[in-house]
């Protein structure tokens, strides 16, 4: 597939993408192998909602990933696996032996009651075999949950019941870091009450003791003695569901995002080229985990349609030390690097040392994904990872949105720290104000909505379609909310303001929490920050900032007084936080989201219910921050 060369040709196909969408993306869909190609492009409306792509269409993805490589480059490596000790051997695997080990998985799950239309969740550590586990359901025509190896074994219940999943493939344990984490001994708590679970497919990882359940749990090592390597893809649908995919909402219980086959693999594919500007035999790798939706689209399905290198990490940024991304970076020669504001900013806090003992010659493209990156990040980032040489597409989308929404083309569209800047084609972002009315022109500010569907849009939440209407579809008639604040500016470019749930309104005046924050962040004592709303007497909301430091201030009275300096000189007055803590961390999902809901709390000086913090990547952080604020 040609992917777009120069600003002029980006800005031709942008137009034509929008006159004529049908044709753009048909043109793009031309570039797969199709059992029987489409009837129609698109039929559409977001009333309903109701979302269809190329209807008719037959396909399987897993033939897109895999079987149309392998007369060209079936000798390539596809996955390439780092562990999470830096001791143990790396594993290549080529997509000859990618498509085989597929298959074979494929056929375990056959073998153990898998049927089209099954689902099936998978709940693993990052070895080769998640990859493998989400393409051989994608190749027998189940469908995929994948819940992230770091939820506790409620959330995992939650997240099989809703699906009704009859398998789960999981392994005895996981290394993370410096803990080994006991998978199926949470797997087994959570089976305690999910009756629809009839088999349970392990791998053997760490070695470690576990129970199996006679006639229920199988060790995926046996199972594939007993099956062959050869297993036929399923003809789907284009509009068959691929993955469910779970979300947390600001309430309620985890929404199931559906995605289906045939646009998803279109506009995974097309994103992937495009704003990483892949180039053939470059070595990418996306430090996120497969248990999201960044695992799903930009370490194997992405990836591995464009006939990739993709790399896949089993560990953390900072173990054995904080130089172990430049290490892998070096080690394995990488081009593309795509990680999280979040993982940048702890790097940095740690210090250069861990920087300079590594080239990182070989890095072309940086990516930033899963929150708007704040500028002193982004100058960190482009200096010391990527010399000043790399371009760093900052990246927004989302789960529902399936692929990378806005974002600059890498080495193509001109950088602006802390701006996603540029739709990609196909993609028709609105700004809208509270009543819903469109905002024309440039500098400008509203919510982000979107006007007009695109290939990978989310189809339905699953089993529960009015969810879906009700949260993505009423708020504005006729669009798709994304529940995010957007600022356009001078020249049309766009950054996100933050949730507009997480919205202060000070005296009238209304903030997103993330340009508050951005805006603490430039202290040169301040790691990273989290700012929430809270009951003032007089102004409506105060705002209180939750900060972590370099250094403990020495004098909290100066500390205060620059940071509000900052705060004025990158905001306004009104903006200045009412109340500053100093803690040691934040509380954050293991996928890196802040916890707002708790932080108000504590603002609040609630702290009599704070909910389940078990799914937090470090819970003793919220007892730390109580302490502090003196509600311990």
């Amino acid at each position: 597939m040609k992917k777009i060369n120069s600003i002029e040709q980006y800005q031709s196909q942008y137009e034509k993408s929008v006159e004529n969408p049908e044709s753009f993306w048909a043109e793009k869909a031309e570039n797969f192998n199709w059992i029987k190609k489409w009837d129609k492009v698109l039929e559409w409306e977001f009333n309903t909602p109701k979302i269809e792509w190329f209807i008719g269409g037959q396909l399987n993805i897993t033939e897109n990933c895999l079987d149309r490589h392998l007369e060209s480059r079936g000798n390539q490596t596809a996955i390439l696996w780092e562990p999470n000790d830096p001791t143990e051997q790396a594993i290549e695997i080529t997509y000859n032996e990618l498509h085989n080990r597929v298959c074979s998985f494929a056929n375990v799950l056959k073998r153990n009651g898998a049927k089209k239309g099954d689902r099936i969740c998978l709940y693993m550590p990052m070895t080769p075999e998640l990859a493998i586990a989400t393409l051989a359901c994608a190749r027998i025509g189940a469908i995929h949950s994948v819940v992230f190896a770091g939820f506790s074994a409620r959330s995992l219940e939650d997240r099989i019941k809703d699906a009704t999943c009859n398998i789960i493939v999981t392994a005895d344990g996981g290394y993370r870091g410096a803990k080994t984490i006991e998978l199926k001994t949470i797997v087994d708590k959570a089976l305690e009450t999910c009756p629809s679970i009839k088999k349970s497919i392990v791998l053997k990882r760490t070695g470690g003791e576990v129970n199996m359940k006679t006639g229920r749990d199988v060790w995926l090592h046996e199972e594939l003695n007993q099956v062959d390597n050869i297993c036929p893809a399923e003809k789907m649908n284009s509009e068959d569901e691929l993955f469910v995919l779970y979300t947390s909402g600001s309430t309620g219980k985890p929404k199931g995002v559906v995605h289906t086959c045939g646009g998803y693999m279109v506009y995974a594919e097309y994103s992937f080229r495009n704003v990483f500007q892949y180039q053939e035999g470059d070595i990418y790798w996306c430090t996120a985990d497969i248990g999201w939706i960044t695992g799903h689209t930009y370490i194997v399905y992405g990836p591995l349609l464009a006939g990739a290198t993709t790399v896949m990490f089993e560990g953390v940024p900072t173990y054995p030390d904080a130089g172990r991304f430049w290490e892998i970076c070096d080690k394995h020669n990488v081009n593309l690097f795509y990680t999280a504001p979040t993982a940048i900013r702890a790097l940095q806090a740690r210090g250069n040392q861990f920087v300079n003992p590594y080239s990182l010659s070989s890095l072309r493209v940086l990516g930033s994904v899963g929150e708007p990156i704040n500028e002193e990040a982004w100058h960190w980032y482009n200096d010391k990872i990527g010399k000043g040489n790399c371009p760093i597409v900052d990246t927004w989308w989302q789960t529902e949105t399936g692929g990378i929404m806005i974002s600059p083309l890498a080495g193509i569209t001109a950088l602006k720290p802390s701006y996603a800047t540029l739709p990609l084609p196909g993609i028709q972002p609105c700004l809208v104000d509270s009543d819903g009315n469109e905002i024309e022109g440039n500098d400008v500010q509203g919510n982000l909505c979107i006007k007009f569907p695109w290939p990978s849009m989310i189809r339905t939440t699953y089993g529960d379609h009015d969810r879906c209407k009700q949260v993505y579809f009423s708020t504005y008639k006729g669009k798709y909310f994304t529940g995010d604040g957007c600022r356009r500016d001078e020249d049309g470019y766009y950054r996100i303001t933050g949730r507009v749930d997480d919205v202060i309104n000070v005296s009238g005046h209304r903030f997103g929490t993330a340009e508050i924050e951005a805006a603490i962040d430039e202290h040169e004592n301040v790691v990273e920050t989290a700012v929430v709303g809270f009951p003032h007497d007089i102004k409506g909301q105060g705002i209180y900032a939750y900060a972590i430091c370099h250094s403990q201030p020495t004098d909290m009275d100066t500390f205060i007084k620059e940071v509000n300096k900052t705060v004025i000189e990158f905001i306004g007055p009104i903006a200045k936080p009412d109340k500053i803590l100093i803690v040691s961390g934040l509380p954050k999902t293991r996928s890196g989201k802040i916890m707002r809901r708790i932080l108000r709390k504590i603002a609040e000086g609630d702290v009599s219910n704070l909910g389940d913090t078990s799914t937090l990547l470090d819970p003793s952080v919220v007892e730390e921050i109580k302490t502090s604020a003196g509600l311990g």
